[in-house]
């Protein structure tokens, strides 16, 4: 996960100048599986980049939404698997569609029980981990694996330390010969980051492959890879998007004369060349490798030149993965208030800006915000304000007037989706006099949007009306602008962030105090329709469409024949999509859709559509 602590690090910088145990043997072997419940003939196919966006072998536009899976996968309890059983892996998916309505996860998976001994990969490990990846699969989420780490290993830690690691196995550090770990005054866990000369030694040794860690690293990336590939029906496969082969890499300490931008010049983009060929030796050669830059590219506070400057142009091969944490809002020092609109629309087109730059697309696969401690008051906005960033890079107080430059969205995972939030049963580095319970039961981190009650059903901790949003899955064409008003909640303050002019008398109307979507796109002339994931908040009942494909309130089922239809999403979770189709190509379509209306007359959707015609005509054409 994302080092919150190591945001706060660049704080102190600032400041002070700087469960059960699942066993399974065996492996699972690939065997013919079923469409996947719900699919049309449109779904189910592989994503690639193509100019600079994910598209779908129909030719779409997509748009990934979800969550990271899991920060379990950190813990002992479960032997580095996100979940105790399949079991909680498809309630867990379920509820991830259902509720968070998400359409994609970045999926954790452990180096420390991949490859316990060296040069033995366990392949019970990867029967397990691939199992609970098939959960998501089936319930039509796209998953992403990621080799995750954190302070590089828990056996850097001492049994009664403050702090614990994720990541490498025991036996890397036990050839590192590495210093007793301590990190003198810290009182947040990312200091260890810079602060901890065993956390340091291990992953300047990492880097540069002392005692041949980094390939051993790559081997078991391969094998991984290479199971999960065999033991996946193509059908389960197709909805693998490709790897993240390092969490948030850093380089320890930097070597003489070097800098971050030399260090990922020099050390990291090697590595992601030697990981990306392990990939096609793996047969993963149509995904691509979703790497990512110096984890302190992109703070708002602590900030390192890099982005992968002089790795050329990335292209189809490579996706530009980033993480972003607001780390003045984490401090509660250097922003005393809540997020405010468009708070994040820079740092976040900052983001797109150096994907474009790079030839590929980009992906924010952690974003987020502590929801206890002293800042989490601030979470209602700050997630707002992260989701109102990745839908536009224009604010909401001038996305009305100036949409033209509002796309594309970016597609984001935030952290994270962890069902035994606060029920957990860590023994913090294997130390019994140290059980962890509460929150994530890691670094006293506290993050999950969700968590199961007293009776096995998983709730949502955050408003749904903030995770469970309007987007645009799939679109026949490219996005022009889009915007969503979720109307979460901060208390009892509803945040409307981005309200319908008064220039648009009609659709103001017609939204009144509902929440709204809003897609423009011009067409490319695919057969395959344009999709809007439709909320819980958005029954198919109650949902109202201004489009110029027409108007509609309560849309029909979809067929082939209708032009703006509704339907249940692939997956077999009961989440539903909107379907809009149109075939021409260079056309610019719109489509409105709210929630706000109770059987509006058919005059005021006519006055609604010329209002929004008028507009999408001079403001977006």
């Amino acid at each position: 996960m994302r080092n919150i602590r190591a945001r706060l690090l660049a704080v102190l910088v600032v400041l002070c100048g700087l469960c059960g145990f699942l066993t399974v043997a065996g492996s699972t072997a690939a065997t013919a599986a079923a469409t996947i419940p719900d699919s049309l003939p449109f779904d189910g196919t592989a994503l690639a980049v193509s100019g600079g966006r994910f598209v779908d072998g129909n030719g779409r536009e997509v748009v990934l939404r979800g969550y990271n899976v899991s920060g379990e996968t950190k813990l002992a309890e479960n032997r580095g698997l996100p979940f105790a059983s399949v079991a909680d892996a498809r309630k867990s998916a379920t509820a991830l569609r259902a509720l968070g309505g998400g359409n994609s996860v970045r999926f954790l998976l452990s180096w420390a029980y991949a490859e316990p001994v060296r040069g033995q990969v366990d392949t019970a490990y990867l029967a397990a981990a691939t199992d609970q990846m098939r959960a998501f699969l089936d319930a039509g989420i796209r998953v992403y694996p990621d080799f995750h780490q954190d302070l590089y290993s828990r056996w850097l830690f001492n049994p009664g330390s403050w702090y614990t690691g994720d990541g490498a196995p025991k036996w890397a550090v036990e050839m590192g010969g590495y210093p007793s770990e301590s990190c003198g005054i810290c009182l947040l866990w990312g200091q260890n980051i810079t602060q901890n000369s065993a956390v340091k030694a291990a992953q300047h040794d990492f880097w540069h492959n002392d005692h041949g860690l980094q390939d051993s690293f790559l081997a078991t990336a391969q094998q991984t890879m290479t199971y999960v590939k065999a033991n996946l029906t193509a059908e389960e496969f197709a909805g693998v998007l490709g790897f993240d082969p390092y969490n948030e890499p850093y380089a320890g300490p930097y070597d003489s004369g070097q800098t971050s931008r030399t260090w990922e010049r020099d050390l990291l983009w090697p590595f992601y060349v030697r990981f990306r060929a392990r990939m096609d030796a793996a047969g993963w050669t149509d995904k691509p490798a979703l790497v990512e830059p110096n984890l302190f590219w992109n703070g708002n506070v602590s900030k390192e030149e890099g982005g992968l400057l002089d790795a050329g142009t990335l292209g189809s091969r490579y996706v530009f993965n980033t993480h972003f944490y607001d780390q003045k809002a984490i401090s509660g020092i250097l922003m005393w208030g809540n997020a405010a609109d468009g708070q994040y629309v820079t740092d976040l087109g900052t983001v797109r800006d150096r994907a474009a730059t790079a030839g590929t697309t980009a992906i924010v696969s952690e974003f987020g915000h502590p929801l206890n401690g002293s800042t989490a008051g601030k979470a209602p906005t700050v997630l707002k304000a992260m989701y109102q960033g990745l839908d536009s890079r224009v604010k909401g107080a001038n996305w009305w007037t100036a949409p033209a430059t509002s796309g594309p969205l970016l597609s984001g995972s935030q952290w994270q989706w962890d069902i035994y939030n606060g029920r957990h049963h860590e023994l913090m580095n294997d130390n019994p006099d140290k059980v962890r319970t509460t929150g994530d039961a890691w670094n006293d981190e506290d993050l999950s949007a969700v968590r199961m009650d007293d009776g096995g059903t998983v709730t949502l901790r955050q408003d749904a009306r903030l995770l469970d949003r309007v987007y645009p899955s799939a679109t026949s064409g490219t996005t022009v602008a889009f915007t969503y008003e979720d109307r979460s909640r901060d208390g009892s303050t509803t945040l409307t962030w981005n309200p319908v002019p008064g220039s648009l008398p009609d659709t103001k109307q017609l939204v009144g105090s509902g929440q709204y979507g809003l897609l423009v796109w011009r067409s490319n002339g695919g057969t395959a329709p344009t999709e809007l994931h439709l909320p819980a908040s958005f029954p198919t009942a109650a949902t109202t469409v201004v489009s110029d494909l027409g108007t509609v309130y309560a849309p029909p089922a979809y067929s082939a024949a209708t032009k703006i239809g509704a339907a249940v999403e692939p997956g077999g979770t009961g989440s539903r999509r909107l379907l809009l189709g149109a075939q021409d190509s260079g056309v610019l379509h719109y489509a409105l859709v709210t929630n706000g209306a109770v059987a509006p007359s058919a005059a005021l959707l006519a006055a609604a559509r010329t209002e929004l015609s008028a507009w999408a005509a001079q403001k977006a054409g």
